[in-house]
């Protein structure tokens, strides 16, 4: 029996990765975002075909599914999605499934959750310059959506794939959850390389000329940091208030390097480096990843790898 799984990607293009060659006898992944696709692959190895509904180099927070990937969403044994605003559609549909629901796994409900955060500086409609932390409980506030961000969410999000895997094909049970502690070592492994080099750093603050979608990431190290946008903004232009608080933050800090996000123009860091002789960086949030990260075999941990030297530069 040929089971399929779906893994939730924004974009409305639906986008097929010929990472492994078919068979009758694999399972069929489908993934919504990157992050989701690349654990799926990592555990299910070649027991697997996957697919990724967000096109490579696509913007994740404009994804409106089409007909087609509600129809393999349908057609899935297993559907994984991030949840959120940005997936209010999928629990609609799932809900409108009735019975004929596939088996879901939510990544907002397998990890301790924060509210979106507006911090000193960023340009937004509500500026609040307090924390607001709020646990599984978001009546309040809109859900930060960026769980995958922290590489510690990582391991939980590629252990509760691994778990469904071998309930859904526990023939292959072994092979699951060989693939899933192999690649579960490589992401302890780049967390320990970041928490040695935070804790070994002169700083503890990040700036980035862009939007921050990496709140997790932040908080599960004790990083501080300002930026242009929240992570789920819209806005391209950040106010003159802006750029001048994060540029006045750089030099006042002596701030060595400025962020930026994957496919950002960049245009708000190179202002405030002009400004502050202060380097443009990038952090790459693993969002997505372009087509010719993909054809490379670009991974969640290659990515991790190549932030790691990129904060390096940014602490010390």
């Amino acid at each position: 029996m040929k089971l399929k799984i779906v893994c939730s990607v924004f974009t409305a293009v639906l986008f097929s990765v010929p990472l492994f060659a078919k068979s009758p006898s694999k399972l069929s992944i489908v993934a919504t975002m990157f992050p989701q696709y690349d654990f799926a692959r990592a555990v299910a190895g070649d027991k697997a075909e996957i697919t990724m509904l967000l096109k490579p180099g696509a913007e994740s927070h404009t994804y409106e599914p089409t007909p087609k990937d509600m129809k393999k969403i349908q057609n899935a044994d297993l559907f994984i999605y991030t949840g959120g605003e940005n997936d209010v559609w999928a629990d609609t549909m799932l809900e409108s499934l009735g019975s004929k629901v596939p088996d879901t796994i939510k990544l907002i409900n397998i990890v301790d959750t924060v509210e979106e955060e507006v911090v000193e500086g960023m340009t937004s409609e509500e500026v609040h310059n307090h924390v607001h932390v709020h646990i599984h409980d978001h009546e309040d506030g809109e859900i930060d959506e960026h769980v995958w961000t922290s590489p510690l969410n990582a391991i939980k999000i590629t252990q509760s794939v691994c778990d469904e895997l071998c309930r859904i094909d526990s023939v292959n049970e072994s092979v699951y959850k060989r693939n899933a502690s192999f690649y579960i070592s490589q992401i302890k492994n780049v967390h320990l390389q970041f928490s040695s080099i935070i804790k070994n750093s002169k700083r503890k603050i990040v700036v980035f000329g862009d939007r921050f979608p990496l709140r997790y990431f932040a908080d599960a190290y004790g990083l501080s940091y300002y930026a242009a946008f929240p992570g789920c903004a819209t806005d391209v232009e950040a106010s003159a208030s802006t750029i001048k608080f994060l540029i006045n933050k750089v030099k006042s800090d002596k701030i060595p390097v400025v962020f930026t996000i994957e496919f950002s123009n960049g245009k708000i860091a190179d202002t405030i480096c002009e400004s502050t002789g202060a380097k443009k960086l990038e952090f790459h949030s693993c969002h997505n990843i372009s087509v010719n990260d993909l054809k490379k075999g670009e991974t969640y941990v290659s990515i991790m790898h190549r932030n790691l030297s990129a904060l390096k530069a940014a602490l010390n």
